[in-house]
């Protein structure tokens, strides 16, 4: 477990300075860019940089199409007062198929988070080395990892603050049922069918369906591979929430930040790791033996502008595994209440 006093050790930790450094603050942004000269790939790790890389240039278009995603409501509500008038109804399913393409693009792209999430975990919880030695000999790696974390935690406030993803689906499955009934084609192209649609419906239902995701597929990673000692993920985990928490609240790491973003970005982690480690340790992340400070992460959380991140204490208030327990006290319940 890192505690303050290893990241403000002079001298001798200072590699473990920099390792940290280049991993969190220097992992502001989206997806994808080349990393800076002190975390680029070994050899044998390229090629796996460079495919996860591929997947983080894609999670930024898509966090661009999600921030920018409208819906049809207006065309929506025309064809549900209107229910006689074709031409109303036409230009509500032309409105809608798009924005379901999308949908669909978004809910498929979810299969290459999960893998560049387990490739990447194999590597970090690999034995023979400390999760501080890991993030210091792969920073690269382990900045992609705190990438995905940033991914997973904006899109799901995106989605969580965007009531027209379920309308417009639900829209979209009412209208084709109705088609299906009447025997009618959709000409869409790219129709979505049951089974896809049923899982598709089931992932937007869920408050944070990204982390949920993640979280299933940490879970997965753990129990597939049972020869990686459980403490290997948990305790890398618990040192990449405490590296964010430490460098968030220390003045010396904290005016190093070059904006916000990387604010937001070094909350968005370490919340992911937290939800992810309460998800795979057996007593999960609220009980009092647990390796991370629950109660400094939420203080830090909570020192920051409500607006930035309220969608971060919700994504703690429920999409954690073990907040509700008895194990749980009641001064940290009452912090998230």
């Amino acid at each position: 477990n890192v505690d303050k006093l290893e990241l403000t050790k002079p001298l001798k930790t200072r590699s473990s300075r920099a390792a940290f450094m280049a991993v969190f603050i220097r992992g502001e942004g989206g997806g994808g860019p080349a990393p800076p000269p002190d975390a680029q790939p070994s050899e044998s790790e390229t090629a796996m940089w460079e495919e996860v890389n591929q997947v983080l240039m894609e999670a930024q278009v898509i966090l661009e199409d999600l921030q920018t995603y409208r819906g049809a409501g207006e065309e929506i509500r025309q064809a549900i007062q209107n229910p006689n008038v074709e031409c109303v109804q036409e230009k509500a399913w032309s409105a809608v198929v798009p924005l379901v393409a999308k949908l669909k693009t978004f809910y498929e792209f979810t299969q290459k988070l999960e893998s560049s999430l387990q490739c990447l975990l194999k590597v970090l919880t690999s034995s023979g080395s400390t999760p501080t030695q890991h993030l210091e000999s792969k920073q690269a790696l382990a900045r992609q990892f705190a990438h995905i974390l940033h991914f997973t935690l904006r899109f799901d406030e995106l989605k969580m603050t965007n009531p027209a993803i379920q309308n417009d689906f639900s829209y979209y499955r009412r209208t084709i049922s109705r088609m299906r009934i009447n025997n009618l084609s959709s000409d869409s192209g790219n129709e979505v069918n049951n089974e896809l649609a049923n899982r598709m419906s089931l992932f937007y239902a869920t408050a944070t369906p990204m982390l949920k995701t993640l979280s299933d597929a940490t879970s997965k990673f753990v129990s597939d591979n049972t020869q990686v000692p459980i403490e290997n993920t948990t305790d890398c985990l618990s040192t990449m929430a405490c590296v964010c928490k430490v460098m968030l609240e220390t003045p010396e790491y904290r005016s190093r930040f070059t904006s916000e973003e990387t604010v937001l970005f070094c909350l968005r982690v370490m919340v992911g790791v937290i939800i992810l480690y309460d998800h795979v340790h057996p007593a999960g992340a609220f009980v009092k033996t647990s390796n991370i400070d629950m109660k400094g992460c939420i203080r830090v959380l909570k020192e920051q502008p409500p607006s930035s991140v309220e969608g971060l204490l919700n994504a703690l208030r429920y999409t954690t595994k073990h907040l509700n327990d008895e194990t749980t006290s009641k001064q940290i319940k009452m912090l998230l209440q």
